[in-house]
């Protein structure tokens, strides 16, 4: 069987990547002071920060269906059978769409719900790559993303609370208080929920608490994967590498005693970042296919 492999810019795979890959992304639209732009497309990294910190009105919107339904029917022209991987359907409606479309495609186009998001995604799209190299069909590469789906931990610290309130995630009280109080806070994402995991006064501490954290998953959520050889650190950012690769440093340290380094370091999809803001930093483990 020959299947392709689909994903979205959720995933961090960047349009140049892909093409090395194999693979089809498909970049995620936003709309920045009512102009439409799609990353990577006509919309670099760079000129979406300048914006941003420009005070720009930005906010994410869904893929065309109809865009993604013509990118199956190209692509079933070669392929036998497709697995798409959208970000967590806890996290956006794109994938109930997907799902839903899919149907008329007499199974031939699988949508998997891997409950993940950037880094962590990016590493279930690597696996359903490798899975399909090895000739496993669609169902079998669904069946392995499920099963390892919710082995995975992020931990991110935002360095602003104007994104989160703009989102509504916050209140406009609870954002002007954070703000005075110079506040930062760390967010969790465990398998697929994103919820609050602490608040923190300086960067100092934020990174003590998410690197603490990592070894506390590694040690009891991650024991069996430590041991057989399968589990991955990850770090992300916004704008801010510097930041990141310092962070790195301390987290390789604490990382040691367990024989880990960090695998990758990479910039966060623009369709996160415009939720979180810049100079964001993020600490990841997931579960791999070796």
């Amino acid at each position: 069987m020959k299947v392709a492999i689909v994903t979205d810019s959720n995933s961090g795979i960047t349009q140049e990547e892909a093409k090395k890959l194999g693979i089809t992304v498909i970049p995620m639209p936003f709309l920045i002071d009512g102009e439409e732009y799609f990353e990577e497309i006509n919309l670099s990294q760079e000129e979406f920060y300048k914006k941003l910190l420009a005070g720009a009105d930005v906010s994410t919107s869904q893929p065309s269906i109809n865009n993604i339904v013509e990118i199956w029917k190209d692509l079933l022209n070669n392929y036998d059978e497709i697995v798409h991987i959208p970000m967590s359907s806890a996290l956006s409606a794109s994938c109930e769409t997907a799902t839903n479309f899919a149907k008329e495609f007499n199974g031939r186009v699988v949508v998997v719900d891997n409950k993940r998001i950037s880094i962590t995604m990016k590493q279930s799209v690597y696996d359903a790559l490798k899975l399909a190299n090895q000739g496993k069909s669609a169902s079998e590469i669904k069946d392995y993303l499920l099963k390892s789906s919710m082995n995975a931990s992020i931990y991110i610290m935002l360095s602003t609370l104007k994104y989160l309130k703009k989102g509504g995630r916050i209140t406009p009280a609870a954002a002007a208080i954070g703000t005075l109080l110079k506040i930062k806070p760390v967010l969790q994402i465990q398998g697929e929920k994103l919820d609050k995991f602490c608040q923190v006064l300086t960067e100092g501490q934020g990174k003590k608490k998410m690197i603490d954290q990592i070894l506390n998953d590694i040690e009891k959520r991650f024991k069996t994967q430590l041991e057989n050889g399968t589990l991955k650190i990850q770090m992300a950012y916004t704008l801010d590498i510097d930041k990141c690769i310092k962070f790195q440093q301390e987290a390789e340290e604490a990382l040691k005693k367990y024989n880990l380094k960090v695998d990758k370091v990479d910039p966060l999809s623009l369709s996160v970042s415009c939720h979180i803001g810049n100079g964001a930093i993020a600490i990841a483990c997931c579960e791999y296919l070796k």
